[in-house]
């Protein structure tokens, strides 16, 4: 990695598990990258408005409730508003896998579900996250 990358983890609405994202933010801190976690219970904006004051590369999403499809769209919705569309979004949980296809199509990126490894998430960040950085250079 040729510069420490900055992901922000969240878990957007009601959900009140944590134990995964705590796991996942401890694993990519181990791995280099710099880690924000903004905690339980936040909402679509305030990940927004911590994603961009943060000036992150991504947004990692941990969402258990189900709340998936209405949750992802409105962050993406947020990020655009605000001129951040170029931050990577990327998540798990437990989502179907006819969901899956439809976040994609709306612009997450890689999406972990339960049985994931934390070192296929790392790779995962790794292998997109200079991509991306090269892509909005040329922008």
């Amino acid at each position: 990695m040729d510069r420490k990358y900055r992901i922000l983890l969240a878990k957007p609405g009601l959900d009140g598990h944590d134990r995964g994202v705590k796991v996942i933010a401890a694993a990519l801190r181990d791995a280099g990258f710099e880690v924000i976690y903004t905690g339980l219970r936040q909402t679509s904006d305030q990940i927004v408005a911590a994603a961009v004051q943060e000036d992150v590369d991504a947004v990692g999403l941990s969402i258990l409730s189900g709340a998936h499809m209405t949750l992802f769209p409105m962050i993406i919705d947020g990020l655009e508003k605000a001129g951040a569309e170029h931050i990577l979004i990327f998540g798990g949980g437990i989502i179907a896998d006819e969901d899956i296809a439809k976040l994609k199509k709306m612009g997450v990126g890689a999406l972990f579900t339960p049985g994931a490894s934390t070192q296929e998430i790392v790779d995962y960040l790794h292998d997109v996250l200079p991509k991306t950085q090269r892509e909005n250079k040329m922008v």
